[in-house]
């Protein structure tokens, strides 16, 4: 061998060297080619302000996955990287900076902030880039992009002239989700609901002509009473609707309101009568509005109250809440307080209670552009995987409502457009204007506010793309062929880009979806900071390396379901990733790299039994694996080759070929004489069989089978040009070389099958061994029973290979026993007695006891199956195939006790 390679695996000599072997070859970097089909990928951009978090982790490698095998499948593959601006994040950040220096954004002004945001982002927003390159991610670094670049700006500008010029976009002056800590207009699905233990205040209204009179008012707020104009009753309500038109008045501040009718009051809330409070309530202000009642808004942008709240302007809304309730229960106008629990909104970003608020902003039009997405997942054209989050997406989309898209801070997308002082004209353009075109004046003022996040990467799968202008890459890789994503940003992103695709490219953004899982702790709690309970991805791949990380978390993953995750999981990755290793080093050890292997011409007979037995599982593991990914179900994708290459391929064929390899049968039960064809083949095999296990192991632990893979192409070289089995070795990296096909020449059923009964025999003999404490180096004794004749031939032939894997000193295979051997321990396999002469080695008394309990235990699962089979009731009901399975198991269940009881190995 000419190769060297480590005694032990040590990911920390590898990953960077391969990393920047793929950087520095080009190899994730690819080009609009016409005579390839493409495959893209768009990343989820992480926020600038992100750090590598497990769900960050699992969704890249899952990317990473998908990017690497549709390469190695001969596609044209991109996947787009790039970072999100942002918007509240990362404006949060920099203010906290500003604060602990004493300073605030409104101190340095609006032009200075962004500069100093921008700096920030110089310093620190390539951090999470860095981190995705640490797991192995194979994205198309040249073509980085942020949300927004130069390019990307001008395609949010585009897409706001064209919805606006289409009436698609609109402003008005609208209750909206409030913070009032990032002092900012927030989207519905950027509110998390939480449960809340409250109150429930009943107040009493006097009516004005009647003042011992009232109505009982319930609310969960009593401080926005404050902006109460009307109270509402339902028009079918026989308690109040004699009372509609008549006139209350507001408990501390004396307001006249209005008793109207509405249908919208739910008879079963409170008293069933409620207050209209228009600025501070999203009901209130569509029930305002059929009543055209004027809102009245209580409320700083701060959350402090106004000078609309009397004595209580300046407060805090909490402190006026414990304020005013005192107040009004002096002047006994608290009816009753009711224990209550409801739902409370709160800021997705600082979690801030947020409050509905009457407020101007920018809105799209939702149910237009709804349609066009629902029914582009109702005919396939865009597919969920799993599919149930199919419906999720639906029934977000068919009860969408407006999308409040405008943001009151600044760092974002600034809103293109400019009113005019004079007219007040709204003008929308990508350029700056410099007169109205109304009235002519140049006295135009820009628009404030910025554009929601969400907006700028709802175009990210074409705007990365180089849209709006007609780029190669947009022709040849939109629509992009799959997006990898998490379920919490299903109505956040996923649904608005199918959205903008379809009404701004006319095309669907990608073609398929797959949703994974969240990763929770061993607890099955949802990872956080608050909770302290997060796994750093970073720390464990410096503990166990990259490849050993994705390993664990594919290994635990399944189709889409939510993964319980502890540090020690990542083990099992280390153990596989260590087998690898160890399984290559003995290839590479026992290959020969002499020149003169060329002159060897191999034939199909010069390959043994278990040569052609391993390529036909290994050409089943091709296919299965390919099968897998083909429909996203990389768990099983990566347990098919975990299982092949340690439990068939090391457990098994390794052990058998050592003979060969060594070339010595001194110590062997190997009677033939190994000939340089029949070792030439067993390292031809061995070659091959790695090559095509690394080729399908690289999209899951890239490095590691890098590493391996060349070398083994050092060892291999051209020396093998001449075999049946070719090998993948004339390409620079294994990035670059061939999927395995699956092959109808290479599948070999007689040797699978033989090979199965062999295990089986082997099993039992190991069986035995491990019940009666017999040292696996004790050689044994073996008389093997079937009825079959098939199996005695096939066992007959194969009687070196048993000796030589059961480690046997002598071994009778026959069809029929005159008589039960004395003292011998027996196994049953299916129809197949094995009995291991113990004479000598055990004490037959202890053996006696033992086979009578395996008679007890089986006759007690047979009791079980006879009394589902005299259960009349079962044999109604239950499916004709339940049924023939468990008469076939009692079958079974009869025939081994015979076995065991006309056979039982310990005489007395």
């Amino acid at each position: 061998m000419n190769e060297t390679i480590s005694n032990q695996y040590n990911p920390k000599e590898i990953e960077d060297k391969w990393y920047s072997f793929w950087e520095d070859n080009n190899i994730f970097h690819s080009e609009p080619n016409l005579t390839q089909k493409p495959y893209s990928i768009v990343i989820p951009p992480p926020n600038i302000t992100g750090v590598l978090h497990m769900g960050h982790a699992l969704n890249t490698i899952i990317q990473d996955i998908l990017v690497r095998w549709r390469k190695m499948q001969g596609y044209n593959t991109l996947w787009m990287p790039g970072t999100d601006h942002a918007g509240i994040a990362t404006q949060n950040v920099v203010e906290r900076d500003l604060a602990k220096n004493k300073s605030s954004k409104e101190a340095v002004g609006r032009e200075k902030f962004i500069d100093m945001i921008w700096d920030w982002k110089g310093k620190y927003g390539s951090t999470i880039v860095k981190q995705l390159k640490k797991l192995g991610s194979a994205c198309d670094w040249e073509r980085e992009r942020f949300t927004m670049d130069e390019g990307l700006s001008s395609a949010v500008k585009e897409t706001f002239i064209q919805l606006y010029n289409k009436g698609l976009i609109y402003k008005g002056h609208y209750v909206i989700n409030w913070c009032p800590r990032c002092k900012t207009a927030l989207a519905d699905d950027e509110v998390e609901h939480e449960e809340h233990e409250g109150h429930l205040w009943h107040i009493r209204y006097p009516f004005r002509d009647e003042p011992h009179l009232n109505i009982t008012v319930a609310t969960t707020r009593p401080e926005t009473m404050l902006g109460d104009v009307a109270v509402a009753v339902n028009p079918s309500d026989d308690r109040f609707k004699e009372m509609i038109g008549e006139t209350l008045v507001l408990p501390i501040l004396g307001r006249e309101l209005k008793i109207v009718g509405d249908d919208f009051v739910d008879l079963e809330f409170g008293t069933g009568a409620v207050k209209i409070t228009p600025a501070h309530d999203v009901n209130d202000f569509a029930m305002a509005m059929r009543h055209k009642l004027e809102p009245i808004t209580v409320m700083n942008d701060d959350g402090t109250m106004n000078s609309n709240a009397g004595d209580y302007s300046g407060m805090d809304r909490y402190e006026c809440r414990q304020a005013l309730v005192e107040e009004l229960k002096l002047k006994g106008l608290v009816a009753k307080v009711a224990p209550y629990t409801h739902s409370v909104g709160h800021c997705y970003r600082c979690y801030t209670v947020i409050e509905p608020y009457l407020s101007d902003q920018w809105f799209i039009k939702m149910k237009p552009l709804a349609q066009a997405a629902i029914e582009t997942a109702n005919n396939g054209q865009v597919k969920f995987f799993p599919e149930r989050w199919k419906r999720v997406y639906l029934s977000w989309l068919e009860n969408v409502r407006d999308w409040c898209i405008s943001r009151q801070i600044w760092w974002g997308h600034r809103i293109p457009a400019w009113y005019c002082e004079d007219c007040n004209e709204i003008v929308v353009s990508k350029e700056t204007p410099q007169n109205c075109p109304k009235c002519k004046s140049s006295h135009l003022k820009q628009e404030s506010d910025v554009l929601d996040t969400w907006f700028s990467s709802s175009l990210w799968p074409f705007s990365t793309m180089g849209w709006p202008e007609k780029t190669q890459e947009l022709d040849f890789y939109y629509p992009t062929s799959t997006l990898v994503t998490d379920r919490g940003i299903i109505y956040f992103w996923v649904a608005r880009m199918v959205m903008m695709g379809l009404e701004i490219m006319q095309k669907k953004p990608f073609s398929n979806v797959y949703i994974h899982g969240t990763i929770l702790d061993k607890g099955g709690r949802k990872m956080s900071k608050s909770l302290g309970n997060g796994i750093d991805p970073l720390k464990m791949i410096e503990q166990y390396g990259a490849d050993a990380v994705r390993i664990s978390l594919i290994l635990l993953t399944t189709e889409g379901q939510d993964v319980k995750l502890s540090e020690s999981k990542f083990e099992m990755g280390r153990n596989f990733a260590n087998k690898v290793w160890n399984a290559a080093r003995f290839a590479l050890m026992n290959i020969d790299s002499n020149e003169n292997n060329n002159k060897i011409t191999l034939r199909i007979d010069n390959y043994s039994f278990e040569d052609l037995w391993i390529i036909s599982r290994l050409n089943y593991t091709i296919e299965k694996v390919t099968t897998a990914l083909e429909g996203f179900k990389f768990n099983e994708a990566l347990r098919t080759v975990y299982d092949f290459f340690w439990r068939e391929f090391c457990d098994w064929y390794l052990e058998i070929i050592k003979p060969r390899l060594f070339n010595d049968n001194k110590d062997t039960k190997i009677q033939e004489d190994v000939t340089e064809e029949n070792r030439f083949a067993a390292q031809n095999t061995l070659i091959y069989t790695m090559d095509k296990t690394l080729c399908l192991l690289h999209p899951f632990a890239p490095f590691l089978a890098e590493e391996l893979w060349q070398k083994l192409k050092g060892v291999a070289g051209n020396n093998f040009s001449d075999c049946m089995l070719k090998s993948n070795m004339d390409f620079n990296s294994i990035m670059a070389a061939h999927w395995p096909m699956h092959a109808p020449e290479n599948a070999f059923p007689k040797e699978e099958e033989e090979m199965r009964l062999l295990q089986d025999t082997i099993r039992a003999v190991r069986n035995v061994r491990s019940k009666m404490n017999i040292l696996e180096k004790q050689p044994l004794k073996a008389i093997v029973v079937s009825s079959f004749k098939n199996d005695v031939n096939v066992l007959n032939d194969r009687k070196d290979f048993l000796s030589q894997m059961a480690n046997l000193e002598s071994i009778v295979i026959t069809d029929s026993l005159a008589e039960k051997p004395e003292e011998a321990a027996c196994e049953v396999v299916g129809k197949i007695q094995i009995f291991i002469l113990l004479s000598g080695l055990l004490d037959p008394e202890a053996e006696k006891k033992k086979q009578e309990k395996k008679i007890e235990e089986l006759e007690k699962y047979l009791k079980i199956v006879k009394n589902k089979l005299d259960n009349k009731n079962f044999i109604e009901k239950a499916p004709e195939e339940v049924i023939v399975k468990e008469r076939a198991r009692e079958k079974e269940l009869l025939e081994q006790l015979g076995k065991l009881k006309k056979q039982i190995t310990v005489t007395d």
